[in-house]
């Protein structure tokens, strides 16, 4: 029966290079997946950055119509401005106004950190799903390549091919020329 189908083991080969053609093409889709997630998070960055200076922008809107308000109230109430305890209302506000800024600004900074992570570790996921891809690729191609070399049909080709490297008379890389159309290296 093995002599009817001596096509078998080069069919096998060609499964083998065509799997291993897939494993790479799933490498290559998943690395383009998390570079993807990457680029999505880069812009999940530029957002958390304008998200931040919105919020700080916010917050001196509020704060100055507390200022305004305080100004006002303190002035309706007969306080002399600039002095006492207008002087001490004026300087709390203050020091609490530039501890929320702080806050805003180290919240957006942590936040920005994060995706900043996020966005590293997604390249990293693509380039070693490439890699893997790329291993399992080769691994299926050695692994088709020795099945075959261990059938009848590639030990024959082994062995018919003869050692190019003997000093036979029959081949002699020095003493080959190559036609126009084959090139030189």
């Amino acid at each position: 029966m093995a002599a009817a189908l001596p096509f078998v083991p080069y069919v096998s080969l060609g499964f083998s290079v065509v799997q291993a053609r897939q494993q790479n093409a799933i490498g290559k889709f998943n690395q383009s997946v998390q570079n993807r997630n990457a680029e999505i998070a880069n812009q999940e960055i530029g957002a958390i950055e304008k998200q931040t200076e919105y919020k700080l922008d916010q917050f001196n809107k509020d704060y100055a119509k507390i200022v305004g308000k305080t100004t006002v109230s303190t002035a309706k109430a007969g306080v002399e401005q600039g002095s006492g305890t207008s002087l001490r209302i004026q300087m709390a506000n203050a020091t609490e106004a530039e501890l929320q800024r702080d806050l805003i600004e180290y919240d957006g900074g942590v936040a920005k950190a994060r995706k900043i992570e996020e966005r590293n570790f997604y390249r990293i996921q693509g380039d070693m799903a490439r890699q893997t891809g790329r291993l399992t690729a080769m691994g299926t191609l050695f692994k088709g390549a020795s099945a075959f070399l261990g059938t009848s049909a590639g030990s024959s080709l082994l062995t018919s091919a003869g050692n190019i490297f003997s000093s036979s008379p029959t081949y002699s890389p020095i003493n080959t020329r190559l036609t126009g159309s084959e090139g030189s290296f």
